[in-house]
């Protein structure tokens, strides 16, 4: 089958060329030796890079909103962006164990808007609030017609680097120590987070045409329904590793949505997973999968259906962390389990449920 998406992106060509760029920032691992060996810890089952500074162990992720950001200036309402910003950069942290702490950002606009600039840093300083972190500065540059977007207002670009702590007397997560029979936890998502917007963005321009943003869904306008901003789970992670749990393996349900970042979690151990209760999509997830004719293996491929993370821990501490997460206000639940066979078999609950065998963790 062919992973080129119905959005025209090919998946694995993605892939491909994220290790061609991962290979060549390899060779700077060396490039500021600090008597330890390589400061820079070459994780298989990363979201994100820590570095071994003189003993201390820092973690740095960068990223961005994408075309997301389409559906605000269609919208004119910026300041739920933030959130998907600090999202994207410190659920990536977290995915081996780290606390972010410090975020620093760049906001490239083609001219500058007072008014929006300040609903999107207001926006930033609430979902910074939520999840503990410090904004230390960033830049702002204007760029003209370098920077395109939909309609009249400023438009803009806008992207992140987060700096993460890994806690003292903690070990990065990263997979290594999962077995058979660990427990998988699914946390539930609010929305498709900060991915997929191509497809979507497709898929609502052909059933609705221009205006589509404007059309009328439940109580809302699909564009503020498609705006829901990301859930930051890097609060509960923080909050379970410091309480003792053994997170052995975390991932960030972004872009290749389920089986492929949980894939990422899975790879160094050979390991497989049966997914047999995920949480169901919620229904403008798969009214939007119906609209543009998405098969189930596409859609779980390409967006979370309504799962932002998923946690592997030992079977005897499953159920304690489904309820610390509920304390912490997170939905959660114990959704599958690691098997000996290699391979994720996800058992959807869309528009069609069937069961999917989407990757080998082999490859």
């Amino acid at each position: 089958m062919s992973k080129t998406v119905q959005s025209g992106i090919d998946i694995d060509l993605g892939n491909q060329c994220s290790r061609n760029a991962y290979s060549w920032a390899k060779k700077t691992f060396f490039n500021r030796p600090d008597g330890e060996g390589n400061p820079v810890l070459d994780l298989e089952a990363a979201f994100s890079n820590i570095m071994n500074f003189r003993g201390l162990q820092i973690g740095v992720s960068s990223d961005g909103i994408g075309s997301k950001i389409e559906i605000a200036e269609r919208c004119r309402i910026y300041d739920t962006l933030g959130y998907d910003l600090v999202a994207m950069c410190a659920d990536d942290l977290a995915c081996n164990g780290m606390e972010t702490v410090n975020l620093s950002n760049i906001l490239d606009v083609d001219y500058l808007d007072p008014a929006v600039v300040d609903s999107l840093m207001r926006g930033l300083h609430d979902a910074a609030a939520f999840a503990h972190i410090v904004v230390s500065g960033g830049e702002i540059a204007e760029l003209g017609e370098r920077i395109g977007g939909y309609g009249e207002g400023m438009h803009f670009n806008w992207c992140a680097t987060g700096i993460a702590i890994l806690p003292p007397d903690l070990a990065p997560v990263d997979g290594r120590s999962i077995v058979p029979g660990d427990k998988v936890i699914a946390l539930k998502s609010s929305g498709f987070r900060s991915n997929g917007f191509s497809l979507l963005r497709r898929i609502m321009q052909e059933s609705f045409g221009d205006e589509w943003h404007r059309q009328a869904y439940q109580d809302k306008s699909w564009g503020e329904v498609l705006l829901a901003p990301s859930l930051i789970y890097s609060p509960l992670i923080a909050v379970l590793r410091r309480s003792g749990y053994n997170l052995k393996g975390i991932a960030h349900i972004t872009g290749g949505g389920l089986a492929d970042n949980f894939n990422r979690v899975l790879r160094i151990s050979g390991l497989g997973a049966e997914l047999s209760d995920i949480f169901k999509p919620q229904p403008f997830m798969t009214d939007v999968q119906k609209l543009g004719n998405i098969s189930e293996e596409q859609a779980y491929r390409i967006w979370n259906m309504g799962n932002g993370m998923l946690l592997t821990v030992p079977a005897d501490e499953a159920d304690a962390v489904v309820d610390l997460a509920m304390e912490q206000e997170y939905m959660a639940k114990v959704c599958g389990s690691i098997r000996e066979e290699a391979g994720i078999r996800i058992h959807t609950k869309g528009n069609a449920p069937c069961v999917l065998d989407i990757l080998k963790s082999g490859k």
